[in-house]
């Protein structure tokens, strides 16, 4: 059994304090916290190195990746092999994210009991991600379907403006004036549907930020667990810019992401020490797979432990975020206080 915590003040935080909580909490519990997250990462780790191996071995080398096509290489399989990387990227991003909300339904259910007190074991985690599996996958695709519509939404401008420069530069050959006008608008809507499709998936890990504290520690459904964590982000909880739900969310995400990804640069450097010295072109998949993965594979695993020390902390937050938004929202601190006070002894 770990050793329950620090007595914890349920209060309204500020969203320095959630960090400092997050971050003493996570320190506390180091251990449970980087065993229960090894496992996820490495299944990541298996997923993206599968997704690499089909790539190189069955995609084979794309023109413009860094090698020449070979030759005789028709528009129509360059199109195909384009396709099928494609299909390959979306599967691997499909297969990320849900691993990414299990873990942290998993994470949830072991950091917000033992936030309150409450004994608990990484093991509990684990058994309730897995007993809410078909409800977490149902509102995954739920709140895949709501991602795709907001993305239609936000890359139709930098698709549009893409479009007319492609049709620019088709209509307007030989002519220096619309080549130049097509290729301006060709980067302006390449540079404006990236920004659209960053946004789209910025907004994506806000809006369903909850998600996984809700199916981790309430008994509702898909639907429910859906609308439920929307809820508990909406509107405004104190006065001031920092008041809406949304915007703390993002200040949250923004710094814990930060953190994320100078570990991840700093573990990562063996294995980009590896691929420069032996791979070459990093665009060139045929040299890098001919690196001896007798070398890379220790490197990359090596990132693979360095980010499962500090993930966690990610799921701290999190979770210490929902129980936040509980306590100003509903009064989680009042009901607990309340369910703590001794019943009065029986009138003889």
């Amino acid at each position: 059994m770990t050793p329950s915590p620090t007595s914890v003040e349920l209060r309204p935080l500020a969203l320095g304090e959630i960090i400092d909580r997050a971050a003493t909490f996570w320190r506390a519990h180091l251990k449970p916290l980087f065993v229960l997250c090894l496992g996820f990462d490495l299944l990541n780790y298996i997923a993206v190195k599968a997704f690499t191996v089909v790539m190189t071995r069955t995609v084979g080398v794309l023109p413009g990746m860094g090698s020449q096509a070979p030759a005789g290489t028709a528009p129509t399989q360059a199109l195909a092999q384009s396709g099928t990387l494609l299909g390959l990227m979306l599967v691997l991003y499909v297969v990320l994210v849900w691993n990414f909300w299990v873990a942290t339904t998993a994470a949830a259910r072991y950091v917000v009991p033992a936030q309150l007190g409450e004994p608990v074991r990484p093991s509990e985690g684990l058994r309730r991600a897995a007993s809410r599996l078909g409800t977490l996958t149902g509102t995954y695709l739920l709140s895949s379907l709501w991602f795709m519509g907001v993305a239609v939404v936000l890359c139709l401008p930098g698709s549009f403006v893409l479009g007319l420069g492609v049709v620019a530069a088709v209509t307007g050959k030989g002519s220096g004036g619309s080549t130049a006008l097509s290729v301006a608008l060709i980067i302006i809507g390449a540079i404006v549907l990236g920004l659209g499709a960053l946004a789209a998936v910025l907004w994506y890990f806000l809006r369903f930020m909850l998600l996984p504290p809700v199916l981790a520690m309430e008994d509702v459904g898909a639907w429910a667990a859906f609308k439920r964590s929307g809820a508990l982000l909406k509107g405004r909880v104190e006065q001031g810019f920092l008041g809406r739900g949304t915007v703390r969310a993002m200040v949250l995400s923004t710094v814990v992401g930060g953190i994320l990804i100078a570990v991840s640069l700093v573990s990562g450097l063996p294995a980009w020490i590896v691929r420069l010295a032996y791979g070459g072109n990093l665009l060139d998949p045929a040299a890098q797979a001919a690196i001896p993965q007798a070398l890379l594979v220790p490197a990359e695993l090596l990132q693979v432990v360095g980010q499962s020390f500090f993930t966690p902390l990610s799921f701290v937050v999190t979770a210490f975020f929902y129980v936040d938004m509980r306590v100003r929202r509903e009064g989680l601190d009042l009901e607990r206080r309340i369910a703590t006070v001794e019943p009065a002894p029986p009138s003889p």
